[in-house]
């Protein structure tokens, strides 16, 4: 396995995402917040089949550099998806799901990085 630094894991992801088109992102720096995870990416594709195409190509970007997640959860047909890469750990919801669980408010003391609509 290969290892990026996490600002580095973190802005890759950032942009994949941004590439597949998902929208409203951010990417928090959760070190002083949480001992789960250095840095924290939240998307939302506008559907189940955007989400899980960001998923798959997070997985596959980073699977060609021999980067592979801890874990994965979540079904495209849940509106929720996670990435978990150790220290940067990413959520992709559909807009409903987003707005379910709030977990930008979770994190609300964590440092903003990047912001993007």
């Amino acid at each position: 396995m290969r290892t990026l630094e996490p600002n580095e894991l973190a802005h890759q992801i950032l942009e994949i995402i941004s590439d597949k088109k998902g929208i409203d992102i951010v990417l928090l720096d959760t070190r002083a917040v949480s001992a789960i995870s250095d840095y924290i990416v939240i998307a939302t594709g506008d559907s189940e089949r955007q989400v899980q195409a960001m998923k798959d190509e997070i997985q596959k970007q980073l699977k060609q550099q021999r980067i592979l997640p801890l874990g994965v959860e979540g079904k495209p047909e849940s509106g929720w998806s996670l990435l978990d890469y150790n220290s940067v750990i990413t959520h992709l919801f559909t807009p409903a799901m987003r707005d379910f669980y709030l977990l930008d408010s979770l994190y609300e003391n964590a440092a903003v990085v990047v912001k993007m609509p």
